[in-house]
């Protein structure tokens, strides 16, 4: 390599790296646009229309969630639709062996139904748990005559809980009878520790802010908890619409997209959900994803052929599924890059095509600038729009921002090289202990498994 292709290339780097600040304040001024605009205020009204739903399954997967399963029942079976709206909670034990089918049992409510998996068609993935309830619930309300646009599947996970407005939202949303799905703005329940604020702040501002530029695009991506989808929409993508795929949520939503199907977001109704609060497991989740994303490339040729993708959507998608590995790229350049140049200055050999030690100190505070920086915006964004953590917490979370964002990087790399390998299995993430919400006495409805 030259000398000026060297420099060439640290320009380059440094220039990309100076436009995600650029990146962060156009988005935060997107986020405080719709703050100002639309707000986050409670929607109440009751729904009117003859798209909006009749009836709502709550599906809540668990495998071993003994520690959580309770509280989140309990908060399914609180949530009340508009007037006239059936509301079920469908719980599927994916065959659990802790004291989860015993919890369950004890639960008791008409509206609750418990779907029993055993081995071997259990725990073969989060996709083929949702498939053996959606195949279900599909039965069911062809059994009792409902239209399916008229029947909504909400995914709330196993540690996931809902705002009391949330279906009046969503059947608010769902008056449109060209919104096929609806993702609801998710917030972290445990902050109290560092790791939490910082993974609120990411979802509370950052995902936040991508979504909503999404909502204009009609590009948004479905997440695995607080996701809406009609029966109807999921028809359309066949007998298994969720796949074995380690981000089942993202490749739902781009087969939707790609059939025609539109998916909203809305930040007037939420899903709360735990923290990982340590670092080994919060960067296993985090590779599960990048791996996922991986997988999910396979997709590309089809969005880039697509007749019903318009251009503008094209572009977001192609920078949601591409960006992880070009910034990948570009740090391992730069890593090898400034190792080599500091190998050389230390030699006292250094090579021309190399950093010197001023530009290495120039590279230091881009890198810093590129990092921090936008972690105080979002903190910012976050305090404007949500109100709910004070601006020294946002703060201190903004400061750890750059590591999370480097977590994020080894997550990457780890997930190339088990892609590369073919490992596809993972350890569930553990829940933490929390204050369990009163049970609703009832009896409880076992269900069958569909075929």
């Amino acid at each position: 390599m030259s000398a000026s292709q060297g420099w060439l290339l640290i320009v380059v780097s440094h220039a990309i790296l100076l436009a995600w600040p650029a990146l962060t304040v156009i988005l935060a001024g997107v986020a405080g646009r719709y703050t100002a605009v639309r707000g986050v205020t409670a929607v109440n009204e009751l729904p009117a229309g003859g798209a909006s739903p009749s009836q709502f399954w709550i599906v809540i997967p668990a495998l071993n969630e003994e520690v959580v399963v309770a509280a989140t029942v309990g908060a399914a079976l609180g949530l009340r639709g508009p007037v006239n709206t059936q509301v079920r909670v469908l719980v599927i034990d994916d065959g659990s062996d802790d004291r989860t089918p015993e919890i369950l049992a004890s639960i008791g409510h008409p509206r609750l139904h418990i779907l029993r998996r055993d081995l071997p068609l259990a725990r073969q993935g989060k996709g083929e748990a949702l498939n053996a309830a959606y195949r279900l619930i599909a039965a069911r309300a062809a059994e009792e005559g409902i239209d399916p646009e008229r029947v909504v599947i909400g995914i709330i996970d196993g540690d996931g809980q809902g705002s009391p407005n949330l279906l009046i939202e969503v059947s608010r949303r769902m008056r449109d009878p060209k919104v096929g799905a609806l993702q609801c703005q998710v917030r972290i329940r445990n902050r109290s520790r560092l790791l939490g604020a910082v993974q609120d702040l990411e979802f509370g501002a950052v995902v936040n802010a991508f979504q909503r530029v999404r909502d204009d695009l009609d590009t948004v991506g479905l997440g695995g908890n607080g996701q809406f989808t009609r029966l109807g929409a999921l028809l359309t993508l066949g007998h298994s619409p969720w796949s074995a795929c380690l981000v089942e949520d993202l490749e739902l939503g781009i087969r939707m997209h790609l059939s025609g199907l539109s998916i909203r977001y809305t930040t007037r109704a939420s899903v709360t959900q735990q923290a990982v609060v340590d670092v080994r497991r919060l960067t296993r989740q985090r590779t599960r994803w990048a791996q996922g994303n991986i997988q999910c490339a396979r997709y590309l040729p089809q969005l880039v052929t697509s007749p019903v993708i318009r251009a503008r959507a094209l572009a977001e998608m192609l920078h949601y599924l591409l960006s992880p590995w070009a910034n990948a790229v570009i740090s391992l350049v730069l890593a090898v890059m400034t190792s080599a140049g500091v190998a050389g200055l230390l030699a006292d050999q250094p090579m021309s095509f190399l950093p010197t030690w001023g530009s290495l100190a120039s590279m230091a505070g881009v890198w810093l600038a590129a990092t921090l920086f936008p972690g105080f915006v979002w903190a910012l964004v976050h305090r404007r729009r949500l109100g709910d953590e004070s601006l020294i917490r946002l703060i201190v979370a903004a400061f750890a921002y750059p590591a999370f964002l480097l977590l994020g990087l080894v997550a990457t790399y780890r997930a190339v090289f088990r892609h590369a390998a073919g490992r596809q299995t993972w350890a569930k993430t553990e829940r933490l202990t929390e204050e369990l919400t009163p049970q609703v006495i009832g009896v409880a409805t076992p269900l069958a498994i569909a075929a």
